[in-house]
């Protein structure tokens, strides 16, 4: 019968906490104990390690570094519990770990925000760290709410004078010109989401006031030629809709002190399919281009209903007919 030479319990707060940390499947417990070469026994609110005492640090550390995790508030996923499992075999704990010892949270004047996911904590890392900064992912992943609470922390540490945020209204068209009202009233309706997460991270009459003062700007992408923003934090949302040329024009304008953030999913492009997304040339081009980060979310990271990732998820695993049309 196989031995172990070494040993150590953890405690934890309740058994459900336990159980969080690796998602409730017994099967993520087995998982780890091929990757860092020990046993675990959990009982309750305890789990114990087996194994050389290298391996049973090792996993130790593992563990503490899910607990740190939870303790911050992000809901581990099975997508979570893998990659954060593959980085401690592979060496990276130490890293992982400064990732959760220093809690990111942005405080704004109505509410908190937390990152959810471990990849929102890494997204908002990589934008506070980057002065050009790509989202890229699937509905629900948070990337733009999380952008403009970035945005607005900026501004609330006077690291930006004004913040600006735009859209392609590429769905309006030349059909725009049909639709009732005057030309704000028209071009509203491709806006209204960004006004909806500004409402929701500080209010309505808080945002109408620094519109009002100019420190807050909500307009077409087509508003942004000619200009340079500077001392500006700069988000462009729904990018998979700009063309190559609309996209140069946007990433032109940063100015001296500023920020930019450019968000899209491009299999979600509403362009003629004869017209290639800005995005997706983007990202390819500016790769390795020093002080620019490309983040990619996939259907894991969705935080809205779980239905929304199943959906997301059997799409990605369809024939590919649609996502043949959809890359452009």
């Amino acid at each position: 019968m196989e031995t172990h030479a070494y040993s150590q319990t953890l405690e934890f707060d309740s058994p459900r906490l336990l159980s969080q940390l690796y998602c409730g499947k017994e099967g993520h417990l087995t998982e780890a104990e091929k990757a860092l070469g020990v046993t675990l026994i959990t009982r309750d609110d305890w789990l114990k390690i087996e194994g050389s005492e290298a391996n049973v640090h090792m996993a130790k550390e593992f563990f503490e570094i899910l607990r740190l995790a939870r303790a911050q508030g992000l809901k581990i996923r099975n997508n979570d519990f893998e990659k954060m499992l593959g980085a401690v075999a592979d060496g990276e704990g130490a890293e992982m770990r400064d990732l959760f010892e220093n809690p990111l949270i942005i405080q704004l004047k109505r509410k908190s925000i937390v990152p959810k996911t471990v990849h929102q904590k890494q997204y908002l890392n990589r934008i506070r760290n980057h002065d050009v900064s790509f989202g890229i992912g699937p509905a629900g992943t948070g990337k733009t709410y999380l952008a403009m609470a970035a945005a607005l922390d900026a501004f609330q540490k006077g690291e930006a004078e004004k913040l600006v945020f735009t859209r392609p209204a590429v769905e309006a068209g030349e059909a725009l010109g049909f639709l009732p009202g005057d030309l704000q009233e028209k071009i509203l309706p491709y806006l209204r989401p960004l006004y909806d997460a500004l409402y929701d991270m500080v209010g309505v009459e808080e945002t109408q006031r620094m519109m009002e003062r100019q420190q807050i700007e909500i307009a077409p992408l087509a508003y942004m030629r000619g200009r340079t923003l500077s001392r500006s934090f700069v988000i462009l949302d729904e990018a998979q809709n700009t063309t190559p040329e609309q996209m140069m024009m946007f990433l032109t304008r940063l100015g001296d002190d500023s920020k930019m953030i450019i968000t899209g999913d491009i299999t979600q492009v509403d362009l003629p399919r004869s017209k290639k997304s800005g995005l997706k040339q983007a990202i390819q081009i500016l790769s390795h281009v020093k002080g620019v980060s490309i983040f990619e979310f996939d259907g894991v990271d969705v935080v809205r209903h779980p239905l929304v990732q199943r959906i997301i998820q059997a799409y990605e695993k369809g024939n590919g007919e649609s996502q043949a049309v959809t890359f452009v």
